[in-house]
């Protein structure tokens, strides 16, 4: 399923006809939420639009992301209006996901929401919401294509950003993805200096970090009924020495345990506050789990945010898992 055509049309026709366009990330914004972003705001600049991008946490932009930003498009929060005539919320999942900027959402003219997150409830006056696209980029994407805006190198870099960041590689990719893949290629996307820049240079004081959290990993092979979990955590002195593409990371590492159907990485980023992001081969429903928790995503990609001891945030996770057993999960 596609976001409704309809959606798609009334974004495009809006944005396409709008002087003035501020477009937010989520907190912590990542490739796919700040790509899709950029992506519009440099079609929409070059269309002769004032164009904002914006979010509200952390101060700094991502380091990985910096070279996607080619018109110095992104401002810090209190540069954002106000009231802004035209707001687009790009991947949040949740109003709250925009932090400080949510009041935004209510004060603007009109407001446009695109994202694909399953547990999303739906706000702003336009919804371009698709639970079966594999990233927001897919659903920006759409709307470029409704506005006849140029798919020129620039934004096809932060398409493509977006599409290989929140697709593991492309391994969760269906035939439509790799055909819009192969379209940003085409348009000049050089995949390899992009893709490594995004996902595979770390500094090198990070390898022994990684190889300290990596052996404290646990493996709980009876948690989800059954299935298996693997985890760990990154306590906060480590999660404030390094970027977030650093920690961000360690999840992915740990989904390649055989003997594990969920992932999980409890990052500290306060001192009762814990950060959990949930990784499962597809036969346990992380999103649910999580958004029992106050959080969500999908069903293979979730998180949640809970205080609490790390055992205190565990033991409330292994409650919201499927108990049930495997052969029931698996069917």
């Amino acid at each position: 399923m596609r976001a409704p055509g309809s959606a798609v049309a009334r974004a495009a026709q809006l944005l396409a006809a709008a002087p003035d366009v501020t477009l937010l990330a989520h907190v912590d914004p990542d490739a796919d939420s700040l790509g899709s972003a950029l992506a519009l705001g440099i079609a929409l600049h070059r269309r002769g639009a004032a164009v904002r991008v914006s979010f509200a946490t952390p101060e700094r932009m991502p380091e990985t992301l910096v070279p996607l930003d080619v018109l110095g498009l992104v401002v810090p929060p209190e540069q954002v209006p106000a009231a802004p005539p035209v707001l687009v919320a790009c991947d949040a999942a949740e109003p709250a996901r925009l932090g400080t900027l949510a009041d935004r959402l209510a004060a603007s003219g009109v407001s446009v929401m695109l994202d694909h997150h399953v547990t999303n409830p739906g706000f702003g006056d336009v919804q371009v919401l698709d639970p079966d696209a594999e990233a927001t980029v897919v659903l920006a994407y759409d709307v470029l294509r409704a506005m006849d805006a140029p798919l020129d190198a620039d934004v096809a870099r932060c398409l493509y950003a977006g599409l290989v960041t929140d697709t593991s590689g492309f391994r969760r990719a269906g035939a439509a993805a790799h055909h819009m893949a192969a379209e940003l290629v085409a348009a000049g996307v050089d995949p390899e200096p992009l893709v490594r820049g995004l996902m595979d240079t770390h500094p090198y004081a990070w390898l022994a970090e990684l190889g300290a959290i990596l052996q404290a990993a646990v493996l709980e092979p009876d948690a989800a009924g059954g299935l298996g979990m693997v985890r760990t955590c990154v306590p906060l002195e480590v999660t404030a020495r390094f970027r977030q593409e650093e920690v961000y990371s360690v999840v992915d590492l740990l989904r390649t345990a055989a003997e594990a159907e969920v992932a999980v990485l409890l990052r500290q980023v306060g001192g009762r506050t814990w950060s959990v992001s949930l990784r499962s081969t597809g036969r346990v429903d992380v999103a649910a789990a999580a958004a029992l928790l106050g959080g969500g995503g999908h069903r293979a990609a979730a998180g949640f945010t809970r205080d609490g001891s790390a055992e205190e945030v565990l033991a409330a996770l292994r409650g919201a898992l499927p108990a049930g057993p495997p052969e029931a999960l698996a069917s």
